[in-house]
């Protein structure tokens, strides 16, 4: 009987993991990311700030740069006096909700069990 045995993809090919982990790295991704999903409106930039605080400004504002240049967050400037601006989670976004809940899921059943 042969072992399968899986070995990591050539520095040139795509690998489907690195990819998403590069997507979600940083400390913040994952709670920014699932706030958006659980208020599924338009939000305010002073609202997500305080729901996922104490995220700085400068670190919510880099990772909803990613975030919207990905497809994953929308965001809607209003010209007004002071500017508004509104963010809210895409369908794209939306549907990386079951895969969050898994890895939520996973870390509440095996937290106990790691250092």
């Amino acid at each position: 009987m042969t072992k399968n045995i899986y070995l990591l993809p050539d520095a040139g090919s795509d690998c489907p993991m690195v990819s998403f982990v590069n997507l979600i790295a940083g400390k913040w991704a994952i709670p920014i990311l699932y706030r958006l999903i659980l208020i599924d409106e338009p939000v305010r930039f002073s609202e997500l700030q305080r729901a996922v605080n104490p995220i700085t400004q400068k670190e919510l504002t880099r990772q909803l740069r990613q975030f919207e240049a990905r497809g994953l967050v929308d965001r809607e400037v209003y010209a007004e006096v002071p500017p508004r601006v509104e963010y809210q989670i895409t369908a794209l976004g939306k549907s990386i909700r079951p895969t969050l809940d898994s890895l939520a899921d996973w870390m509440r059943l095996n937290r106990h069990k790691m250092n």
